[in-house]
């Protein structure tokens, strides 16, 4: 039976890689055809598709109504992004940020993660009470109104996307065009790929962590969460690896964007999702996170090597205190 899952789990493996390899070539040349910055795809559809597997997971619990699962996966796959993904994709190469997604797309990500902690913790943190708590005892509630208010932000930001996308058509150079049905079908190829690869790893591996007796809220900051994250890891390296910087970190925050408003807004707006403890530090832990890698990002301007390999070390520390805790 565990070599079943085992066998699964390379098979989604090699798909991720494929998809990844399709989707960010069909993407980058999809940017050359409509004259739009690579950047702006980065932050949007290759995003969005990079999700895909995240909103699948979480809706999923939502309508089953144990969506307990879905705040910790996107805390998870948040810090995972941060630190794992642009940490692995520096060690290969290092990275360049644009200055567009520090001013902008960054903000806006730290921004959107404050807010879900404060909307998650209202009534909570002030009286102390969460620290008088059991970890898994539910202490609070994102409700249908806070999914509206999330979604109404996303809707807001990616229509702000497309009007300062407009504004700055033909300030990128670009290369050889790409037949648009050939870009099409790179785009649906890669993105099939990507999806059924992450679905394949992600039940091979809960399967696995099943029989280790984890609970639900460890299993969705760890193995589910880094399970939905691999086609943003496979995505962001590939596109590293070419040289596709502003598509590799763009894919990176605007997956994280994407993640809290959309994800989050869809999954509550469905269901209200139970908050626990352990989900509030989560989102502590990522709300500081977030703030020390974009201070970090902003002064050098590039993620090093050297930067890499401590953005790693401090995932695996981070992960160390979610399962000792």
């Amino acid at each position: 039976m565990i070599g079943l899952h085992l066998l699964l789990l390379g098979m989604g493996f090699i798909s991720l890689i494929k998809g990844a390899d399709f989707f960010v070539d069909g993407s980058s040349a999809l940017a050359g055809n409509f004259k739009i910055s690579k950047v702006i795809i980065g932050l949007t559809i290759v995003a969005m598709g990079t999700s895909a597997p995240e909103l699948a997971v979480s809706a999923l619990a939502a309508l089953q109504g144990a969506n307990e699962i879905a705040l910790s996966n996107v805390a998870g796959s948040n810090t995972f992004n941060l630190l794992g993904v642009l940490g692995i994709c520096a060690v290969i190469h290092p990275v360049p940020v644009d200055q567009v997604i520090l001013k902008r797309d960054f903000p806006i990500s730290i921004v959107s993660t404050v807010l879900l902690l404060l909307l998650t913790s209202a009534g909570v943190l002030f009286d102390g009470a969460f620290l008088r708590c059991e970890m898994e005892e539910i202490v609070g509630s994102v409700g249908r109104f806070t999914g509206v208010v999330l979604l109404a932000f996303f809707c807001g930001y990616l229509f702000y996307l497309i009007a300062d996308a407009k504004k700055k058509a033909g300030n990128e150079e670009f290369g050889e065009k790409i037949p648009l049905w050939k870009c099409v079908v790179l785009i649906l190829l890669g993105l099939a790929l990507i999806i059924g690869g992450g679905q394949a790893v992600i039940y091979g591996a809960r399967t696995v962590a099943k029989a280790f007796g984890m609970s639900e809220t460890l299993t969705g900051l760890t193995i589910v969460a880094v399970g939905t994250s691999l086609p943003e890891l496979v995505t962001s390296v590939v596109a590293a690896k070419k040289g596709e910087a502003g598509l590799a970190v763009g894919n990176i925050v605007g997956s994280n964007i994407f993640n809290v408003l959309f994800i989050l807004g869809i999954s509550s707006a469905i269901h209200p999702i139970g908050v626990n403890t352990a989900s509030i530090y989560d989102m502590l832990i990522l709300s500081g996170i977030s703030i020390l890698v974009y201070l970090f990002s902003k002064k050098g301007k590039v993620i090093t090597r050297v930067g890499g390999i401590m953005m790693l070390l401090t995932y695996a520390a981070e992960m160390i205190f979610a399962v000792i805790r």
